[in-house]
C-alpha cells in the first residue's frame, strides 16, 4: 500500500544544515531520544528487516560489540507509535585523542525511504552529541548521503579500524577544535 505523501518544507535539521526533503508521510513524524526499555525490541526488529543477519559480520560491529549505545544521544523517528527510523551512537576510544562517538547503524523502514529521514535522524544525533560535549563523531557510510549531515571522508591514514574497511567510506564530523588531533587505532569503549 502506497503511503500518502506531501511536499515537505525546507527545514534546519541540526548542525546548521538546511535541505529540502522531497516528501514526508502525511502523518507527523516525531524524532525523539531512544528509551531502551520501550524501544529496544522494535529497533532490533527494524535492524533485522533493514540489514538482515549479515550486519553482525561488518567491521562496524567490532566497534559496537561488548559496548552499550548512548540512549540520551540515540534518536528514533516515530510515526504514531511505530518506529520508522533509528540512528544510534556508541562510545569509542581513539588511540591519540580520547573518546568519541561512533554513529550507526542508521536504519529506515523500507516504506519511509527516499525522504532523507535517515539523514534527519542522524543530524539530530549529531546535534545531541555536540550538546553533550563529545569532540567528534565517526561513521562508516555513503559519502554522498552523509555529507549532507556534515560528515567528511577522512584521510585514509588518520584512523585504523578493526578489520577490513573501505576507507573511502570512513567519515567524521568534528564538533570541536581539539578533534583535529584525534588519530590512530579506533577501539570499542568498554563500559565499566
Amino acid at each position: 500500500m502506497k503511503r500518502a505523501q506531501r511536499k515537505f518544507p525546507v527545514q534546519n535539521l541540526g548542525l546548521g544544515i538546511r535541505w529540502n526533503l522531497r516528501y514526508a508521510p502525511a502523518a507527523m513524524i516525531e524524532i525523539v531520544p531512544e528509551s531502551p526499555a520501550i524501544h529496544a525490541d522494535a529497533i532490533e526488529s527494524l535492524f533485522d528487516r533493514t540489514f538482515g543477519p549479515g550486519h553482525f559480520a561488518k567491521t562496524a560491529e567490532r566497534l559496537r560489540e561488548f559496548s552499550a549505545s548512548l540512549p540520551d544521544i540515540n534518536r528514533i523517528a516515530l510515526d504514531g507509535d511505530r518506529i520508522v527510523a533509528v540512528t544510534r551512537a556508541w562510545p569509542i576510544q581513539i588511540e591519540h585523542g580520547g573518546q568519541a562517538i561512533f554513529i550507526g547503524p542508521v536504519a529506515v523502514d523500507p516504506e519511509y525511504r527516499g525522504d532523507r529521514l535517515g539523514a534527519a535522524v542522524t543530524s539530530e544525533v549529531l546535534d545531541a552529541g555536540r550538546r553533550a560535549g563529545w569532540s567528534l563523531a565517526l561513521l562508516i557510510g555513503a559519502p554522498d548521503y552523509f555529507s549532507h549531515c556534515g560528515f567528511k571522508v577522512v584521510d585514509h591514514d588518520r584512523f585504523k579500524l578493526p578489520g577490513p574497511q573501505d576507507y573511502n567510506r570512513v567519515m567524521l564530523c568534528e564538533f570541536s577544535e581539539n578533534a583535529k588531533s584525534y588519530r590512530g587505532a579506533v577501539y570499542a569503549a568498554i563500559p565499566g
